[in-house]
């Protein structure tokens, strides 16, 4: 889990996630790279999170759905 952003939080479900020999989608397909290999699952880059352009790329490409984003501008 993440938050040191005022807009988003970006949470990985490790249980859930796949590992990035499996998947590593959300490695690949960031733009701007808020996801890094650690070990075999992907990892949160807390100082990229406020680049986030909310393209849910990350979403769309992790086949077990063990991401979610949460905008914290929305009550």
């Amino acid at each position: 889990m993440s938050s040191p952003s005022e807009f988003i939080v970006v949470e990985v479900d490790m249980a859930a996630c796949a590992g990035l020999a499996r998947c590593g989608g959300c490695v690949r397909v960031c733009p701007v790279s808020i996801f890094q290999k650690s070990g075999d699952k992907p990892a949160v880059v807390e100082k990229n999170l406020d680049e986030c352009i909310l393209c849910e790329r990350c979403l769309q490409s992790c086949g077990p759905e063990a991401i979610t984003i949460r905008k914290l501008y929305e009550a």
